[in-house]
């Protein structure tokens, strides 16, 4: 009785062992994360058998392979902040951006491999949509932020992509712009962080932009007005603020030094924790620049934080911050003096983001952004002479520089004395102010691995204010515009990659304009990471696209001149939306893998109703008024053009030390409607001459038909050569330039207010070759060395003509790290 009594007692112990033990083994799998997906190659095909990790604090916690479907899961019963790691023979390592998951939770992560020898190759800005470049039909380019790490300004990067012609108005600081595939150089839409930086109508100043806070700079050129909105006319650049990703925070250093007094020092901090991450950045660069009362310096500051509110939902707030002063000695070719002038900028670029995604295929975004601009441009004195004009309107005071030669890269060649200001109380002001709020919504929905659609709207308030007291001017504008875009993006058997949208702006200034979009990408031959002819894309692209006119030439349009003046329109309307119609096509071709890649794109542009600035005295010649001598110009909607040409880029990856890129352009751009040429003869009067040249029709402020538009050289290039070796790496990166079309801009500007310094715009501008080189020395894993070398050949005409670019250049210096992973 006894031992039955044990063993009864026994008995229950152990029952109750197995059942408390498979609670527990219950509730461990209740609380264990889950980490599931799907690996595919670039063109959306499933790939199997693929290690996969999950990776915390740099460390595996578990492993596994990708059935044959490509499917894959990852278990582990820890919470925390992780990455995955996927490798595969014959494509590149991949590593996922880090996520935070909780013990209880199931996540979604896909896996999309390219060829080993590939870079980063995943584009948003083509499509909206995290897209492989192998799917994508549109020219896009990535520039990370490696290849601008020792430059201190992105500029010089911009000069090294197909398409695109940088012209910079001086040296360190000065005005730079972009004109890419023969666009104006407003037409680029301009995204920090998701947020339009632009000023109303779309200019914006890129010789301000510093690489601190950078990222990843992506270029997509071409109009993209159906995700992206007015302004996308020519390309849309999309700037992004890194975020930090190591368990332990990391503090960076970077401090040069070189001739011109030159300095720069940046520091970053970066770091996560669990659900929230962190990064900080500032700098400062100063410069006295080669040319007196040119001084420059730009403070630069960038925060991006961010708190996950689960697995597969965020928010995230971002502020991007910048303050320069700079002298503008104006162009000191042609006066041989500085003019005693400054400017201040100051921008703010402001954005806070909620996404999620619901069951992995249903994301949503919300985005809140501001940005806010202010210049201020004051000229403390006249620089110069004091001369007094005699004309058949009226006399007027003027300041001229010294007598000087000059010359263009035509060979044809003025001498005299050039008015560099006015008869106006000194010192002189002008203020500018761009604000900007906006409202931006995208959902997107992927119906199946091979077809998404995207949904956007967007709603901003534009306010801009213009103050010049030479002028006495104190105007200020509002626009509220909306834009609604629809767009399907897919694929046909991994070969077929297409996407169709379009898009209705209502604009304030414009009314309503639609655009639509539809781009295909097609594989006769799949890429492969061995073969020789392995990897054939051919792509094409038909688009519209539309743009605002700017704060400036909507407050100074022609059309409101005439009539404060009492003069008759003539026909002159209000300005309105400027238009492109574009489509190109190509073909990309790897050679051995991607060992050697090779691309050829085709592309055709079509500008109508390009806005266009007038003189003073031109328009008082062509609609017999006269305008007062505080009022320069006028704008209106008189110029259209063509822009057509053909893009060639090489890519070759000699081995892992070697890589070699280049790339041309040749551009045929043509007017075919010019206020200079055409509106001219309507009113009976006759194009501009130089009376020292007879006979020769010159575009005083603007192209006349028949020309090349302004600033486009018909021939560009570049080429660029990296190594690394061991503890060394360095680069040489060259650009080429042809001649190009252009003005000196010197209407009525001589000592008798006459037109002989203007010269015949063919050719105007000097052809160039930039030669830059940086070379680096890893001390330690902690500690490098690095010089950066800038215009080798020492050349001074890299700019329009007038303006002298800064020679020979250097910054040396020391990169620090402390801290991280």
């Amino acid at each position: 009785m006894l031992s039955f009594v044990r063993w009864r007692s026994a008995s229950h112990c152990v029952v109750r062992a197995c059942a408390g033990a498979a609670f527990l083994l219950t509730s461990l799998s209740s609380v264990a994360a889950t980490v599931h997906g799907t690996v595919r190659d670039a063109l959306n095909h499933p790939v199997g058998n693929v290690a996969v990790d999950l990776v915390r604090d740099g460390k595996v916690l578990v492993s596994s392979h990708s059935k044959e479907d490509g499917a894959f899961e990852l278990t582990t019963p820890q919470a925390g902040r992780f990455s995955v790691h996927a490798n595969q023979r014959g494509f590149a390592a991949y590593i996922s951006h880090d996520f935070y998951s909780g013990a209880q939770e199931v996540i979604a992560r896909d896996i999309t491999l390219s060829i080993a020898s590939a870079q980063e190759s995943v584009s948003v800005t083509a499509t909206g949509l995290p897209t492989p470049l192998e799917q994508v039909s549109a020219a896009v380019h990535l520039i990370p932020h490696e290849e601008m790490e020792t430059r201190a300004y992105v500029v010089p990067e911009l000069r090294l992509q197909p398409g695109v012609n940088v012209v910079q108005a001086g040296q360190n600081g000065a005005a730079s712009t972009i004109f890419v595939r023969g666009a104006n150089s407003d037409a680029n839409k301009i995204l920090i962080d998701g947020v339009p930086a632009n000023d109303v109508g779309g200019v914006f100043d890129l010789g301000l932009l510093s690489p601190t806070g950078i990222g990843k700079v992506e270029i997509h050129r071409g109009p993209d007005s159906v995700l992206y909105g007015s302004d996308a006319l020519g390309s849309v650049i999309t700037i992004e603020t890194p975020r930090g990703h190591t368990a332990h925070p990391v503090l960076n250093y970077s401090g040069d030094a070189g001739n011109f007094h030159t300095w720069r020092n940046e520091v970053e901090l970066s770091g996560a924790h669990l659900t929230d991450d962190y990064y900080a950045a500032f700098s400062r660069f100063d410069s006295s620049n080669a040319l007196p009362e040119d001084r420059v310096h730009l403070s630069t500051a960038a925060v991006n934080v961010g708190h996950a509110l689960s697995s597969s939902a965020q928010i995230r707030g971002t502020v991007r911050h910048s303050v320069s002063a700079s002298g503008v000695p104006n162009a000191h070719d042609f006066y041989g003096i500085s003019a005693h002038e400054k400017q201040g900028d100051q921008q703010t670029a402001i954005s806070g983001v909620v996404e999620g995604t619901y069951r992995n295929n249903w994301h949503n975004l919300v985005r809140y952004y501001a940005n806010r601009k202010r210049q201020q441009d004051v000229q403390f004195a006249a620089a110069g002479l004091a001369h007094t004009v005699h004309t058949p309107f009226y006399d007027y005071l003027a300041y001229f520089g010294n007598t000087v030669m000059i010359r263009g890269a035509n060979g044809f060649s003025a001498t005299g004395r050039a008015s560099i200001n006015y008869d106006q109380d000194y010192p002189a002001y002008r203020f500018t102010a761009t604000n900007r709020d906006g409202v931006q919504f995208q959902s997107d929905y992927r119906f199946t691995p091979h077809l998404s659609a995207l949904a956007g709207f967007r709603y901003e308030d534009e306010r801009g204010s213009n103050i010049n007291t030479a002028a006495f001017l104190n105007q200020k504008l509002e626009r509220r515009n909306y834009d609604y875009s629809l767009q399907l993006q897919g694929d046909v058997s991994g070969r077929l990659f297409y996407s169709l949208g379009g898009a209705v702006q209502k604009n304030y200034l414009f009314g309503t304009e639609g655009t639509p979009r539809l781009g295909i990408a097609w594989y006769p031959v799949a890429p492969s990471s061995s073969g020789f002819l392995q990897g054939t894309k051919l792509h094409f692209n038909f688009s519209k696209g539309v743009q605002e006119p700017n704060l400036v030439a909507q407050l100074g349009q022609l059309s409101t001149l005439l009539e404060q003046v009492g003069a008759p329109t003539q026909n002159v309307r209000p300005l309105g939306a400027q238009r492109i119609r574009t489509y190109e096509g190509g073909i990309d071709q790897n050679i051995l893998g991607k060992s050697l890649v090779i691309r050829l794109n085709y592309f055709h542009n079509q500008f109508g109703r390009q806005v266009e600035y007038v003189y003073r005295l031109d328009i008082q010649a062509n609609f017999n008024v006269t305008i007062p001598p505080s009022i320069y110009g006028a704008y209106l909607n008189s110029l259209d053009f063509k822009a057509q040409g053909l893009e060639a880029e090489a890519e070759w990856r000699a081995n892992g030390h070697l890589s070699v890129r280049g790339g041309y352009t040749y551009l045929d751009a043509i007017v075919q409607r010019s206020y200079s040429s055409d509106v001219t003869a309507a009113a009976g009067g006759f194009p501009t001459t130089n009376p020292n040249l007879p006979g020769i029709a010159i575009g005083a402020s603007s192209p006349l038909r028949g020309a090349r538009p302004f600033r486009r050289p018909p021939h560009t290039g570049y080429v660029v050569a990296t190594y690394a070796h061991g503890k060394w790496s360095g680069a040489v990166k060259s650009v080429f330039v042809s001649r190009a079309d252009d003005s000196t801009f010197l209407s009525y500007s001589d000592f008798k207010g006459d037109n002989t310094l203007l010269l015949p715009n063919h050719n105007l501008d000097f052809a160039y070759q930039r030669i830059d080189a940086d070379v680096r020395w890893n001390v330690t894993s902690h500690v490098s060395l690095f010089t950066q070398l800038n215009n080798l050949l020492g050349q001074q005409h890299m700019g329009p003509i007038g303006f002298s670019a800064l020679p020979f250049n250097f910054r040396s210096g020391v990169k620090m790290s402390l801290g991280g992973d």
